[in-house]
Parts: structure tokens; sequence; C-alpha cells
């Protein structure tokens, strides 16, 4: 019998604070964060490196939740490794566009943004109003990487700021992944 997938959390640029449903999920469920050297200055080879560590140290699938460049940094991963037999399955919410002009100067090495489909499953969530990525570039994103598309209707960047607590429906969408 196959053990249970490990879930990777993959917070963006400046991580997940406190009231972030990620760290809330990590502390409720004891997911793993993948900690980054650096959070403010997040550069796409340091990012693939660690990541490739940490799915390489679990003794199980992982199956990925990414937040933001997170999403950004699986696409870019998925891209390089050897080691993508290793994931099940990916969460990918509220994608930013690393490759608009506003985010252009510290996002640098995330562009261009990888978009080759991914090998393994995935759902990207996206919302109408996200201030980092329109509607039309998410859904772009979810076709090139060959993710289940969810709309999250009119929630922001899905982050703290739109008070989803626990965010239970985004629960209910790693449950999809986390079986086989």
């Amino acid at each position: 019998m196959a053990a249970n997938p490990k879930v990777l959390l993959l917070p963006g640029w400046q991580n997940s604070g406190p009231d972030h449903w990620q760290s809330r999920w990590e502390a409720r469920h004891g997911y793993l964060r993948v900690e980054q050297h650096d959070w403010m200055q997040p550069l796409r080879g340091d990012w693939i490196t660690r990541l490739e560590e940490v799915v390489l140290a679990q003794d199980a699938p992982c199956v990925l939740v990414a937040h933001s460049l997170g999403c950004l940094l699986v696409a870019a991963w998925a891209e390089c490794s050897r080691n993508t037999h290793l994931v099940q399955g990916a969460l990918l919410v509220a994608p930013g566009d690393a490759e608009r002009e506003e985010l252009r100067g510290v996002l640098h090495s995330w562009s261009p943004v990888v978009l080759q489909r991914l090998p393994f499953a995935s759902v990207l969530a996206g919302s109408h109003n996200d201030p980092y990525c329109s509607l039309e570039r998410a859904q772009a994103f979810a076709r090139a990487w060959g993710a289940q598309w969810h709309d999250c209707g009119h929630a922001g960047h899905i982050n703290a700021d739109s008070q989803l607590g626990d965010w239970p429906a985004g629960q209910a969408l790693l449950h999809t992944l986390l079986t086989p």
C-alpha cells in the first residue's frame, strides 16, 4: 500500500504571513512549508534548487500547494527536474504574473514564465479581481499547464487580505489531488 502523499506548501514572494490560509493549513494539518533562502529577492534558480532538495527528501509522493509566485515555481521546476514522477499533483492558487510591468523589476529572473504542460495532475484556482494577475492570464496559465480551472469569483489575490480563514473550499480542491 502506497504511503499517504506529503503536502508541500510553496508560498510566493515575501512568504505567507500568519493569517494566510497556507500558514493556517501548516499549523492545523502539519503540512510542510518549503522555506526559501530569500523571500524578498526571489531568484528562480535558487527557488527551483530548494524545491528539488525538499521533494527528494520526502519518503512519499508529494502534492504541491502553491500560491502566487509559488505557482510559477512549480512550472519552472517541472520544466527542468528529472524527479517530477515524485509529485502526485499540484494545487496552484492565484498565480502571480511576473511579466506584468510593475513586477518585472523585482521578479526579473522569473520572466519569461514557463508555459509548458505539467507532467502531473493540477488544479488552478484563480480570481476575477486579482491585482497581480488578470483573469485572462490566469486562465491562459491553466490551459498552458494543463490544469483544471477553478473559478474563485471575486476573491482578490486569494490571500490573507481575502479573509478566507482556513479556506475550506481550497481544502476540498486539495483533497481531489490527494487521492489518485
